[in-house]
């Protein structure tokens, strides 16, 4: 059988038809339930169009590999994570594509306790497996509808809420026609019974695997404005925007300026700290003098992790840590599984903003002028390790610290950069940050751009 080029750094995704169909979404269910010798499996899926065929295809081949499968039906991917972990599944598995292009599918795949699966070891002996299609004879598994398990899954996130804290907010929520609405409107109700003041605006509420308003990706600057407008216009205290699967959520303030992620991550830490002094705190190498800054301040345990959720989610087990985040958006809670959630973040900042009676951009104010940053700048290059090399040679002279533990990242007195090939696109991605030196930020970012040269993205 010919090669599985769906099969990516930490999941499946690939174009429909050229890379992935239901022949090989069968393949992959029947492979994981026979590497994984599983018994049990959670299958979730989002509101894309081919989702529901693939999703009945994977169910199939998990059945026909023995195991019995535990349809939780639409659903986000953080809701298969909390059912594998919940039920006591061997496995989950959430048929997405999240905010690729529409003619992409894929999938994302857990082990017991929503572990990731080690992608040089467990992920790669199902991809060697499904190629193959050397399947040993099993009996077929059950299938059994789990519609109920949202009821849990609210019960869990509003665990990290203090309900009664709550002041009367106006909250804007763009779900981007992606999955995310049905979930938000359970969390809504179950905090409206229990007496919430929240008002919530919704936009773009309703899933629509053929996306009317555009792929639900609200990193992309183009579709920041639309989600700030409408913040800006229902005089919103704040706005969330999820992505696809909204395992990723993304922040507003009242005057709709798009906050950038880091410095979301330094905000949670900021508010898990505050309920466990001394707790640990994950955070990515790309950007982190705010959050380290933020961590020391409040007598924490800063811990550097690989960029990628296999690598924060281990990290965080490894060190307990009570809470790690990324500037991609991910954030990851150590009583959630060590696993990403979408919908915990924008409930803590609620929170925090009603104790502190502070807007959510007066809260940022002084670590986004403290410690600015370029956010994210990606370049095509023909020979990643080249460019690194010399970036690298270019400023020997100042004498930097050098940490390669992810790409290279240099600190300097007043700035810092990060540079690292991506682990899911050719691509070679650049941070910059400084304390407090605009000007200086621009300098950097100029200079190493031309140092990088290739095309800017």
């Amino acid at each position: 059988m010919p090669r599985l080029t769906c099969f990516k750094a930490y999941d499946v995704r690939g174009r429909l038809g050229v890379e992935l169909d239901d022949d090989i979404a069968w393949r992959i269910g029947r492979a994981f339930a026979e590497v994984r010798k599983a018994g049990r499996v959670v299958v979730g899926r989002d509101c894309r169009a081919s989702s529901e065929t693939l999703a009945a295809a994977l169910t199939l081949g998990l059945r026909d590999g023995g195991a019995e499968v535990l349809d939780i039906g639409l659903a986000g991917t953080e809701e298969v994570y909390f059912a594998t972990a919940h039920l006591g599944a061997d496995g989950g598995i959430e048929v997405t594509a999240s905010h690729n292009p529409i003619d992409y599918n894929g999938m994302k795949l857990v082990g017991p306790g929503a572990r990731p699966l080690d992608p040089e070891t467990e992920l790669a002996a199902v991809k060697a497996l499904a190629e193959t299609g050397n399947f040993a004879s099993a009996r077929r598994g059950g299938l059994t509808p789990c519609p109920e398990l949202r009821r849990a899954y609210v019960q869990k996130v509003l665990s990290f809420v203090d309900v009664a804290a709550l002041k009367p907010l106006t909250i804007l929520v763009n779900a981007g026609n992606g999955t995310a609405g049905p979930s938000f409107d359970a969390i809504a109700d179950a905090l409206e019974a229990r007496g919430a003041p929240l008002r919530f605006v919704r936009m773009h509420h309703a899933p629509d695997g053929s996306f009317p308003n555009g792929i639900p990706n609200p990193l992309l600057p183009e579709n920041q404005p639309a989600t700030a407008r409408a913040v800006r216009a229902s005089a919103a205290d704040f706005g969330v925007a999820w992505d696809g699967d909204f395992d990723r959520c993304f922040f507003f303030d009242a005057e709709g300026a798009f906050v950038a992620g880091e410095y979301v991550v330094g905000l949670l830490a900021q508010i898990f700290l505050l309920k466990t002094p001394g707790a640990g705190i994950v955070h990515d190498p790309r950007v982190v003098l705010g959050t380290r800054s933020i961590v020391a301040a409040a007598g924490g345990r800063a811990i550097e992790s690989r960029t990628g959720h296999a690598y924060l989610k281990q990290s965080m087990r490894e060190s307990g840590a009570i809470y790690g985040g990324e500037m991609s958006a991910h954030h990851y809670f150590r009583d959630f599984m060590c696993c990403d959630s979408g919908m915990i973040p924008w409930l803590l900042i609620a929170e925090l903003v009603s104790r502190s009676g502070r807007s959510l951009a007066e809260l940022l104010a002084a670590t986004r002028s403290d410690f600015p940053s370029s956010g994210e700048i990606n370049f095509r290059v023909d020979d990643t390790a080249a460019v690194i090399a010399r970036v690298r040679a270019a400023f020997a002279h100042l004498h930097p610290t050098a940490d390669e533990n992810d790409g290279l990242s240099l600190a300097f007195p007043n700035w810092r950069l990060n540079l690292r090939a991506s682990n899911t696109e050719p691509l070679l991605r650049l941070n910059v940050e400084s304390r407090g030196d605009t000007s200086l930020l621009a300098a950097r970012v100029a200079e190493l751009a031309a140092l990088i040269g290739g095309a800017r993205i």
